[in-house]
């Protein structure tokens, strides 16, 4: 999928422009810089923290009634069946659908972080993810690669699939995605670069709109030293390449 040649890693790879990420050329970046920095991934708000099950099960309420009367407006009966208890279903599955707002990133990597003289290259490929699409709240899925040159610091493994999870878990566009994974790990442990490729199916271009059932969306976003050492950028589109899926 991915070539060695520039021109065209450049042409199929859309790199997407972050928010500047304060790494220099040497990597020499301190905690105070990222602490500095606004809007930051980390102090993000998780938007259903602290949801009670009192809560939990009026928020299942209220959108079980708006699925019931969507249902009606479609020109279904509610009242059939089959269709008894799918307000409720559906309900309970957009809320799991959108859990990422249960979490911020802070909680997620808080206690994984270790200090590690590493300075090769670590990169986590294929994981899986599973979003809605912001503009219609249809799916989309697919997989992603994620990588990062250590400064001292590393992040547990695991930690980088839950990140993607809790971004992706909330509604989205491919675009943001991509930068918010690459901006929270960045701030998370202030490598010496990060790098993030993601490619994905959207069901609102296989379903409906233009219909391409075999399109495939890709986006990258390079920060610190994979934007600017075309070396390291190539070594990691090799390594993370991401094989061919559904």
């Amino acid at each position: 999928m991915y070539s060695n040649e520039d021109d065209a890693t450049n042409s199929m790879i859309h790199l997407i422009k972050p928010a500047p990420v304060p790494i220099n050329e040497n990597g020499d970046n301190g905690r105070n810089a990222y602490a500095n920095r606004q809007n930051s991934v980390l102090d993000e708000n998780a938007l259903r923290k602290d949801d009670t099950t009192f809560i939990r099960d009026q928020r299942i309420q209220t959108i079980s009634q708006n699925y019931e009367v969507i249902l009606e407006s479609i020109g279904e009966d509610p009242s059939r069946q089959g269709l008894l208890k799918t307000p409720k279903r559906a309900a309970e599955a957009l809320v799991f659908f959108t859990k990422g707002y249960e979490q911020s990133i802070r909680d997620v990597v808080s206690d994984a972080i270790f200090d590690e003289e590493c300075e090769n290259m670590v990169v986590v490929k294929g994981i899986d993810i599973y979003s809605l699409c912001e503009h219609h709240m249809v799916p989309f899925f697919g997989k992603v690669s994620v990588g990062y040159l250590p400064n001292k610091r590393v992040l547990g493994l695991s930690k980088v699939a839950r990140i993607v999870e809790v971004f992706s878990r909330r509604l989205q566009v491919q675009e943001r995605l991509t930068r918010q994974i690459a901006e929270a790990i960045a701030e998370a442990i202030q490598p010496r670069g990060v790098a993030v490729v993601i490619e994905c199916i959207h069901m609102c271009m296989v379903m409906r709109g233009a219909e391409k059932v075999n399109s495939r969306t890709t986006t990258s976003a390079m920060l610190g030293v994979f934007r600017e050492d075309p070396k390291s950028r190539e070594e990691f589109l090799s390594l993370g390449r991401i094989a061919p899926f559904y």
